[in-house]
């Protein structure tokens, strides 16, 4: 890096800045310029994890996939579309042959149930006089009820029955079995030992110059690497993600890289 270069990466943050003033890095005496090299190490895991959960929605008198059309399959059996490598997604899908048919639960398959306002009546009393039909110490009838005392209920617009949320109405809800397949991407990343005082999260930033890179289903740990660093980096990640997703999710792909870098 060349001082021009040094200057200008020093006046693009200060103008990044609302406040900043650019005089201090313009005039700036920079008396010396030093090399520093470090290596990071990055391991990225895509993985694929199933969970199955039952759940429910309106029943509309549209077909049933029940299980008289045969045995529902196990949730890894099922053929989906695998998004793009390391492209993180969260889908959904009804198993099929895991549908039933059930009497609503909230409503007791009425499709509608009483109103908590008013309990039914519709009506509710009047807030503004208080029942009492006049206003306090006044002679004149409440003018918001109109001397009834009582006002239709706001809560069910005077019907004294809401239309159940869960069922929507429909008095019936259909029961399945819903799978929820999660794409995710695992990141582990390692910076070797540096004298620099840079913050670590703008380290691992830093592209520098890849000097190796191998992908496939499974990675092996770096071995016999001139730092030893890295190759103790390489085993720890590798077996912390195998660890962190052993028994629960299924490894798609994994890609590790080196990169050398140098700061000044």
């Amino acid at each position: 890096m060349t001082e021009e270069m040094a200057r200008n990466a020093l006046l693009s943050f200060v103008n990044s800045k609302c406040c900043y003033g650019n005089r201090a890095a313009r005039e700036l005496v920079i008396q010396d310029l030093r090399q520093q090299m470090l290596y990071r190490y990055r391991l990225e895991t895509f993985s694929e994890s199933r969970l199955s959960e039952w759940t429910f929605q309106p029943y509309t008198n549209h077909s049933v996939d029940g299980p008289k059309k045969g045995a529902s399959p196990r949730p890894w059996d099922i053929k989906v579309h695998v998004p793009p490598m390391f492209q993180e997604e969260t889908k959904k899908f009804q198993v099929p042959h895991s549908s039933l048919v059930k009497d609503c639960h909230k409503c007791q398959g009425r499709g509608r149930y009483k109103c908590s306002g008013c309990h039914g009546a519709g009506m509710m009393r009047c807030a503004s006089c208080s029942g009492a039909k006049r206003k306090a110490k006044q002679s004149r009838r409440c003018q918001v009820c109109s001397g009834s005392g009582r006002k239709r209920c706001s809560t069910c617009s005077g019907r004294g029955n809401k239309t159940c949320a869960t069922c929507k109405g429909e008095k019936k809800l259909l029961h399945f079995i819903q799978l929820v397949i999660t794409w995710k991407n695992s990141l582990f990343e390692f910076v070797t030992e540096h004298h620099m005082n840079f913050p670590e999260e703008l380290l691992v930033k830093v592209r520098g110059e890849n000097i190796f890179k191998d992908e496939n289903v499974m990675v092996y740990p770096i071995v016999d690497f001139p730092k030893q660093e890295i190759s103790l980096a390489s085993q720890r990640g590798i077996a912390e993600h195998t660890t962190a997703l052993a028994g629960r999710s299924r490894v798609l792909q994994q890609v590790s890289r080196k990169a050398v870098g140098g700061g000044q």
